[in-house]
């Protein structure tokens, strides 16, 4: 077949009547009106053969090295992303997104400010599959010091050009520009400078609630660096988010971007410190209990997410565990909801569930195991046979979800126990049968793992039964045992 491909490029390139028949046509069609021209062509064998082309400059240009396409092939790359198919713009776009990955490529798309500017205009395109790409490439250019000057420069006038055209478009603007701020603190400094955070920090407090709803994503992402963090509390966005959620319970519209407030100041508890966030924002654990505690599922589901994110961490089940007797009744709530609410819920409490009972083995006092005995016993009256009933139902991510409960507990001493002496859970554990699909099995394995992986597992279960579970971590979470057949004279 190469071959065959090798030859065929080869007679094409020879034919010396190919120009001359081109300029004849070019000739004939000229002289041709055209509504003579539209009654002879038709819209769909066009297409076909934008795809046709698409296809095979797909495969030849993944043959050339980057480099060699943006030196030689620039000007047909800036006519691709502006050209009306999709699936040219996309073939495009895919050739700039390997120019900005390549270090000897990257520097030359610099020196190319018309397609940048197409670059730029394809954040407001209408396939969300280009703009992403675009986004990614900009974001990529922008690494460099040259990339910022271009970008906050010459071409921010183009880029709020595109991004005032529609919200949104403006919002993947926003979206390139927090990925631009969170690389160093000096992509930061442009992006302040250039009035586009402010603008984002701005649409926080503006009467939109949709837009609040929307920016808060942005703005949360920006605080996963220190360096964006830091630029957030100078400028007083955490107290002003602070405040907004003080006053929701005012606002009858609260409930379209009160979540996103109350998951930004989750999330900057566990890159911060869970302990410092919540003394000096005591509304957020506030609302946080108050959302877990209302009958709005929507909001309950928030709420669990939150509470998961913050007991993650050890300090976070520390800030957790001196609420008291609000929590423990908490707790009681979410072991209800794991078994009674609709699927999407019962996942989610059963994954909060899972994050704020582990405990890696070298965090592991006496006083942080009491604790997560005490927080397991407040799920249920009976929380081994809540999850073990649970992982026996008919629905793969409910039966996973009760199994990852049951490895987040595997490694401390006090569960090791409570399974030990529930009648038949020890069995249930190495029993292969009861796993129906490859989700399922990769978490039973992950269970077993985790047991025998503990340094009190062959102390609390026995040599017999510890025997048994290294053998199924041994044989992988795949194996099925060979059934031997004995043959029998006279039997058919």
């Amino acid at each position: 077949m190469a071959e065959a491909a090798a030859e065929l490029l080869e007679r094409t390139a020879r034919r010396d009547a190919a120009l001359d028949e081109l300029r004849a046509l070019r000739v004939a069609l000229q002289a041709v009106p055209p509504a003579a021209l539209r009654a002879r062509c038709s819209l769909r064998p066009a297409r076909e053969q934008v795809s046709t082309c698409v296809s095979i400059l797909e495969r030849l240009l993944q043959a050339l090295e980057p480099l060699y396409v943006i030196q030689n092939l620039r000007e047909e790359l800036r006519k691709g992303l502006a050209h009306p198919e999709d699936s040219v713009k996309i073939l495009s776009m895919s050739q700039v997104g390997r120019i900005v990955e390549d270090s000897a490529a990257v520097t030359e798309i610099l020196h190319s400010p018309e397609l940048l500017r197409e670059i730029i205009n394809c954040i407001g395109g209408e396939k969300i599959a280009v703009a992403k790409e675009a986004i990614r490439s900009l974001s990529r250019l922008a690494r460099s010091q040259e990339g910022l000057q271009a970008l906050f420069g010459s071409l921010l006038g183009d880029l709020r050009a595109v991004m005032n055209t529609s919200d949104v478009v403006r919002y993947r603007g926003y979206e390139l520009i927090v990925e631009i701020s969170s690389v160093s603190a000096e992509s930061l400094n442009y992006c302040a400078n250039s009035g586009l955070i402010p603008e984002l920090i701005g649409e926080l407090t503006g009467e939109d609630v949709l837009v609040r709803a929307t920016c808060i994503e942005m703005v949360t992402s920006l605080a996963h660096t220190a360096h964006g963090r830091q630029h957030l509390a100078q400028h007083g966005v955490m107290d002003r988010i602070s405040n907004i959620i003080l006053g929701a319970d005012s606002d009858p519209f609260s409930s379209f971007y009160l979540p996103g407030f109350v998951k930004f100041f989750g999330n900057l508890a566990v890159v911060d410190s869970p302990q410092q966030i919540c003394e000096r924002y005591p509304v957020f654990m506030e609302k946080v209990f108050e959302m877990a505690e209302s009958q709005d599922p929507t909001m309950i589901g928030v709420a669990v997410d939150t509470l998961g994110i913050l007991g993650s961490t050890v300090e976070g089940k520390q800030v957790l565990q001196k609420t008291r007797s609000r929590f423990q009744n908490l707790l009681s709530r979410i072991g209800h909801q794991a078994k009674n609410a609709p699927t999407e819920l019962r996942l989610r409490c059963l994954d909060a569930i899972s994050s704020l009972l582990y405990l890696p083995p070298e965090q592991q006092t006496e006083d942080l195991l009491r604790m997560t005995e005490s927080w397991f016993l407040s799920l249920s009256s009976q929380p081994l046979e809540l999850f073990r009933s649970i992982s026996t139902q008919p629905f793969p991510d409910l039966h996973c979800g009760a199994l990852r409960v049951f490895t987040a507990i595997a490694n401390q001493p006090w569960a090791q126990k409570l399974m030990l002496s529930s009648p038949g859970f020890v069995e249930y554990i190495v029993d292969r049968s009861v796993e129906p699909d490859k989700a399922s099995k990769d978490a039973k394995y992950e269970l077993v793992k985790a047991l025998v992986n503990s340094k009190s597992i062959a102390e609390i279960f026995g040599n017999q039964y510890y025997l048994r579970l290294r053998a199924y971590l041994h044989e992988g979470p795949y194996y099925v045992k060979a059934v031997s057949a004995t043959a029998v004279e006279g039997a058919e």
